[in-house]
């Protein structure tokens, strides 16, 4: 989904439940020399989510010299194959991560100011039912403290649309392949009044970015897709990254099933139109490229340092407590106490949580389907602190 997760509730627009256990034999492909120990402590915590429940995992590391990749279970539970190597798969609130790179970019060239208001650049469109883009900066919609109602339907425990509400519950049919608009996604929103004054607090909001994805282009003249391509994409080499062409339902290239589960049902979820997540959350990408990406960014590649410093500035926010958000970039907590920036990404078929540490180990771990529990998440943050600790 669109909403990076801290648990299997809270974050992704689906009802879903956990289903039988599926067990299947683990490999792990190293490209770099690696600690045999640690390599066997990635791979435990893969195994543990897939005895959990989860079809399939994935963790690729990257360092200057390399990618190492580790995977366990299966991509394709029919065909008992396994999950790819260079798996292509949604990466969903990623996507937030590459938007607020561009609006930044966009900062820093002095088209767009941090501190003023949505309405400088979108005129008349965060409007109606108390909302008012006079009130709200640019600032607040990168850091979720807009206090703007989400189009998309969340909360426990089945993360359905408020009762009364227009938000959209996409793991149903009438959404999964219906074509949608930005503007279209921000009316529903306007339909509802706000949550909160704005800079009240920050709570995670996927409306949010799709108006900074509006913003992006009533400020460049070309789509969030395109600046994202120009920008970021083509300059970096990230040749298995991209935002889905309008009507693309599919992924390009080696893939793993992305599994969904509806009433004790699990599903083949992989092909949607995933034009309700927009700028929120509709990219592909692979593991690899996802922490090139990140490490590009961190490492000061695509920002000025003010822009970057901007970036790293945090509030709590009430997907993870023990967190911090800033502008598209989250300060995550680690059971070794490293300095991990990144973010993560949920979308109905997968999960993914990444982050790169002071010393430049990018991380991005994948499951191939959403989770079910506050159970069945620990696990996968459990794999992913393990690779993060893995050094």
């Amino acid at each position: 989904m669109t909403v990076f997760r801290h648990n299997g509730l809270r974050a992704a627009a689906a009802g879903i439940c956990l289903g039988a256990l599926f067990a299947a034999a683990a490999c792990a492909t190293d490209t770099v020399p690696a600690d045999a120990d640690r390599t066997v402590a990635i791979q435990r915590a893969l195994d543990a989510t897939v005895h959990g429940g989860f079809p399939g995992a994935q963790a690729v590391l990257t360092t200057d010299a390399g990618d190492r990749t580790v995977t366990a279970g299966v991509g394709d539970i029919a065909m008992s194959a396994p999950f790819p190597g260079d798996a292509r798969v949604r990466i969903g609130s990623n996507t937030k991560t590459f938007v607020a790179t561009v609006v930044l970019q966009l900062v820093a060239e002095g088209k767009v100011e941090l501190d003023a208001p949505v309405e400088r650049y979108l005129p008349g469109v965060v409007h109606g039912s108390g909302n008012d883009g006079n009130r709200i900066t640019v600032r607040q919609l990168l850091q979720h403290t807009s206090g703007l109602p989400d189009y998309l339907a969340g909360g426990d425990p089945e993360l359905r649309a408020e009762r009364g509400t227009a938000q959209l519950e996409v793991d149903t049919e009438a959404v999964r392949l219906r074509r949608y608009d930005p503007a279209e996604l921000v009316r529903l929103a306007m339909t509802m009044p706000p949550n909160y004054e704005p800079g009240a607090r920050a709570v995670y909001t996927n409306t949010n970015y799709v108006l900074l994805g509006m913003l992006i282009q009533q400020t460049t003249g070309r789509s969030a897709s395109a600046e994202i391509t120009a920008r970021i994409i083509e300059p970096l080499g990230l040749r298995d990254t991209w935002f889905p062409a309008v009507g693309e339902t599919g992924i390009r290239g080696p893939h793993p099933v992305g599994y969904h589960e509806i009433d004790g049902v699990r599903a083949d979820f992989t092909d949607l139109d995933p034009s309700w997540a927009d700028a929120a959350g509709a990219m592909i990408a692979t593991g690899a490229d996802l922490n090139r990406f990140f490490r590009a960014l961190l490492n000061g590649r695509l920002l000025p340092a003010a822009q970057l410093d901007e970036m790293r500035r945090t509030v709590p926010f009430d997907r993870m407590p023990e967190a911090g958000y800033g502008l598209g970039l989250i300060h995550l907590p680690n059971s070794c106490g490293k300095e991990v920036w990144g973010h993560g990404g949920s979308i109905p078929g997968f999960e993914t949580r990444n982050g790169v540490t002071a010393d430049g180990l990018a991380v991005t771990v994948t499951v191939n389907q959403l989770p079910t529990s506050e159970e069945t998440a620990e696990l996968v943050q459990r794999a992913f602190d393990a690779a993060v600790c893995s050094r």
